[in-house]
């Protein structure tokens, strides 16, 4: 899967779009990493070609006891999932956080609840501690 930020989204040339359609092509999946902290041009989530959006962590933190910010994700996800994207939401680390997303049915979601960042030669020795093969 490739990952762009935000900004660099709404940064793009003119051949980007071009450059975009190819790789999904190619069977990569694009996804739109930080969703909501750049400029937020909701309109170009519609003309690019995305698979997946990324909700950032600072919408996420608060989303158990600030409405305002469970709104803000809730609307998120209804977003991305009408324009037939699946929803990440980043940052989670608490399993109140987990179960506030699944309520909000969001698809997916990364964060310190599951692990920390794991380095290439800790990828393995994650995996197998998982259950992974």
């Amino acid at each position: 899967m490739l990952e762009l930020s935000e900004r660099g989204v709404l940064a793009r040339d003119t051949g980007f779009m071009s450059q975009l359609e190819e790789l999904r092509e190619l069977g990569v999946r694009i996804a739109v990493d930080d969703f909501g902290t750049g400029d937020s041009a909701i309109a170009y989530l519609k003309d690019l070609p995305l698979d997946v959006m990324k909700i950032d962590r600072s919408f996420i933190a608060g989303i158990t006891h600030d409405g305002k910010e469970s709104a803000i994700a809730s609307a998120m996800i209804a977003l991305g999932q009408r324009l037939g994207l699946a929803v990440v939401a980043e940052g989670v680390e608490h399993e109140e956080q987990l179960e506030a997303l699944r309520e909000l049915g969001c698809d997916a979601f990364q964060g310190f609840l599951v692990t920390q960042a794991v380095l290439d030669d800790g990828l393995l020795g994650f995996l197998t501690k998982r259950g992974g093969n």
